[in-house]
Formats: structure tokens, sequence, C-alpha cells
């Protein structure tokens, strides 16, 4: 039947286009979901990353000194402030945090020179000045912040103010960890935690996976640790309904860090419930180790110390990348005596030495010091002239801190600060040159250690920091 030239097809109502689409839309939704699906389950973000250049450091563990220990009573002596004891100042002063500034202050204790090296340590530390050819004592460090709380975030972050990853944040992000049962970056807490709290430790802008685990001292370092649970295929099957539940917020929001890392982390306390427990179990440990160690110490701060000193050991051996022990409570001070020096300063030194030097020890016995940096240092130090009459205030202008292991040279001294210890005068370094040099002995070129952040590449070092070399074997 032939049609007028005129006529026009009626167009579809809503009610008819719905009907007819219906399959349509719906295939395409099923397409979007089965792509979301395919693509929900997430990577694991701390599995082994390959590393820019062969690394001489495996993995690290910083020795945390809260509070700045006085380099001038530790690790770098200065005869003329006891020529000058009592006597007014010889270089003008900068503001100090009370500015209650007194007479120059000789250190009250003696310093002796220790291996074939002859590095002068203090008396504070008799157990690791007899490793002394294992350390490499930095003198000119500096800092950019002389109060407690924006030190701790630039020690930590390499920034003053709160909100940015930490340094094993990054590491990790960079090379993820060997061992999937246990978090990549642990804190191990001795009972103070740093001025600036939990944001020493924080993944910032970094994924959530990359935060650092707090461990309390003690055989349950974590919460809920124990499996509740009849058996593990029960749990195992809510582990499973979880991540099928999350996998469906993927799917329909699309990839978000908040729910990824959640699935990370469910799955990682999962086997985390294995790994801790047999993982705080020392009794596999020898008697002369525990000894060692400090375990049996009557004064407590000893024997708590040296027991995160061994559990540090023992996660080295498991893989994990940074290891971070924080000082023990119960002394009533951090390294931070504004008064009472020939008090605080004895005690603080008594809590660590020895753990310590069981730790240098221990990893060199084994084989492990040569592939783990171990690093000591607090986040500033401390003047060479007295507040009040028996204390020091803080120090950011130049002060000391050690390494030793994981391809740095031992047996050495690098820069220095004045005669009189107050500030730093040769081959100064900021806290960018340390974590450039950390990274580049992990195999990581810290200029190239970015993620892509409110418009621009940020890293550790931010625009800064330059490679030790000297120090570097």
């Amino acid at each position: 039947m032939a049609h007028c030239g005129r006529f026009q097809k009626q167009s579809l109502t809503r009610r008819e286009m719905l009907a007819r689409c219906a399959n349509g839309f719906g295939g395409v939704a099923l397409a979007s979901f089965l792509a979301n699906e395919a693509t929900a389950k997430p990577s694991n973000p701390l599995a082994p990353k390959p590393s820019h250049f062969p690394a001489k450091a495996k993995s690290i563990i910083f020795l945390y000194m809260d509070g700045g220990p006085s380099h001038v009573d530790t690790f770098d002596p200065k005869p003329r402030l006891t020529k000058e004891n009592g006597k007014p100042f010889g270089l003008k002063m900068e503001a100090t945090q009370f500015n209650n500034r007194g007479k120059t202050l000789a250190s009250p204790w003696k310093f002796q020179h220790y291996g074939q090296s002859g590095i002068p340590v203090s008396d504070l530390f008799p157990h690791i000045a007899r490793h002394a050819d294992k350390l490499c004592v930095i003198r000119s460090m500096t800092s950019n912040f002389s109060e407690h709380t924006n030190a701790n975030y630039f020690l930590h972050t390499g920034f003053g103010q709160v909100g940015r990853p930490s340094m094993g944040s990054w590491i990790n992000y960079g090379l993820g960890t060997s061992n999937q049962n246990l978090p990549g970056f642990i804190v191990l807490n001795g009972g103070l935690i740093p001025p600036g709290g939990l944001g020493c430790f924080s993944n910032g802008f970094l994924p959530a996976a990359y935060q650092g685990s707090v461990f309390k001292y003690g055989d349950k370092p974590i919460a809920n640790i124990g499996r509740t649970e009849a058996t593990p295929e029960l749990q195992q099957n809510k582990l499973d309904l979880i991540r099928k539940l999350d996998a469906g917020v993927v799917g329909r929001l699309g990839r978000l860090d908040q729910v990824e890392s959640a699935i990370a982390n469910h799955e990682l306390a999962f086997r985390m419930q294995g790994a801790v427990p047999e993982l705080m179990d020392i009794k596999g440990e020898t008697e002369a180790t525990k000894k060692m160690y400090g375990l049996d110490a009557s004064f407590k701060n000893t024997a708590t110390f040296g027991r995160n000193c061994l559990i540090a050991r023992r996660l080295v051996e498991r893989g994990v990348r940074f290891i971070e022990l924080t000082c023990p409570g119960g002394n009533g001070d951090r390294w931070d005596q504004h008064g009472g020096l020939t008090d605080g300063h004895p005690k603080n030194a008594k809590s660590v030495d020895q753990g310590i030097a069981a730790l240098l020890q221990d990893l060199d016995g084994r084989g492990l010091l040569d592939s783990t940096l171990v690093v000591w240092m607090g986040e500033f130090g401390r003047t060479p002239f007295a507040q009040g009459g028996n204390g020091r205030d803080h120090n950011p202008f130049g002060f000391s801190m050690w390494m030793a292991g994981g391809g740095v040279k031992g047996g050495m001294t690098y820069g220095a600060t004045d005669e009189y210890g107050y500030k730093a005068v040769d081959k100064k370094l900021e806290i960018h040159d340390l974590h450039a040099t950390m990274l580049h002995l992990l195999g990581m070129d810290h200029t190239k250690l970015t993620i892509r952040f409110s418009s621009r590449d940020m890293r550790l070092t931010d625009v800064h920091g330059e490679v030790v070399q000297d120090i570097l074997i």
C-alpha cells in the first residue's frame, strides 16, 4: 500500500521508550558492573616493588630519641665548654624556647676514645661505645624548628606541620615489603608517643594502607589480635562476605582509597592473627640473647627498650621494611632536660644503651647489619649554655646523630659544630639530606619517589635534599 509523501511516523511515548530501552539500559549497567567487578579486587599495596637501582639496605630501624639528646654530652665533646664553664657564653645567643639563657655549661660527663677509629663517646653510653667502629657519627645535623611538635613532624615527614606522610609510609609506598603477614611500617611503642602524636606516623595523602601500625609494649601489642571465631574457616567466610560487600561498593562508586584500604587491612589483619603472636613469642631466644638485650635488668626501662630492640631484630628477619622504636616512659621525662640534666640524661641513656648495643651486635652476628640501616637521633640537640643553672634548652642549629650498617661507613665522624657545639659550621646537613640518603641506601632516587597531590608531584624531600655520598660505602 502506498503512503502519502507527507507521512511522518509517530514519535515514541515516554512509556514506550522506557519499555523498549529497558533491556539496553540493563545491558549497559551489567557491562559496567562486570567491568568494575573485574577491577574491584585491589592489588596488594604492600607487595614488593622494584627499587630504582640496586639497594644496600633492605630495612631501616629508626631509634627515635624523643626530646632531643644533648650532643655536647653524648657524641660531640667540646673542651672549650670545660675551659669556660660558668663564664658568659662566648657567642651571640639566638632566641631559645624559653629564653632563660644562662652561663656556659660544661658537660658533666667525660669522653673517651673507642675502637680503632678512636671515636669519642660519652660515659653515658658504655655499651654503645664498644661498637664505635660500626658508627657513622654525624655532628652537623640541623633542623628548621626548635619546638617539639613541629620538629617531630619535620623529622618524620619532611614538613613542619601535620598532614604529610611519614618517612616509613613513603618507603613502603615506594618499595612495599617482603612479608605479607605483617605491616610494612611498624612503630614499637616503648611508652612515649612523640609530641605531635600519631601524626608522626601518618600516611598523609598516601593510600591509607601505608600508615604506621603502632604496637604496644608486651605480648599483645594489638587489640583483638586473638581469633574469636570457632574455626579459621568461619572467620575466612566472614572476611569473604566483607570483601564481597566492599567490592559491591567499589562497583557502584568506583575505586576509593578508603574502601580498597579497608579490604587490604581486613585481609592483613587476618594474616596477622597468626604472625603477630609468633613474632612476640621470644621463648625460643636463648637466655644469653635475652641477657644481652637487658631483659633481666633491674631498671625497668632498660628491659622495656631492650625487648623492643629484640623484637626489631625479629621484624628485620621477617622482612619488615621500616621499624621505629620510641623511648620508654616511666623515668619522668624525655631527653628534654630544661633542668636536672645530671639526673635526666643518665636515666634516658640507661634506658636505651644496653638494648641498642645488643641490637648492633646481634644484627652483625647474624649477618643482617650490612642490609639493615640503623639510625639514632632526636628532633634537635641542646644548647651549650645553661637554661637556669642545671639544664639545657632546645638547639636546632647543630646537633649529632649516628647511623650504622646498611651501606654506611663505620668508624667515622662527619661534619662539625663550632668550638662551643652551638652551630654546624662544616658539612652542614638538613633533615631533607638525611631522608634523601636513607632512600638512596634503599635503592630509591628521592626525586623520583613522588605522588600527584594538590596539583603537584609531592615527595618526602619536597624540592630539597642531597645524598651524603661521603658517608656511603
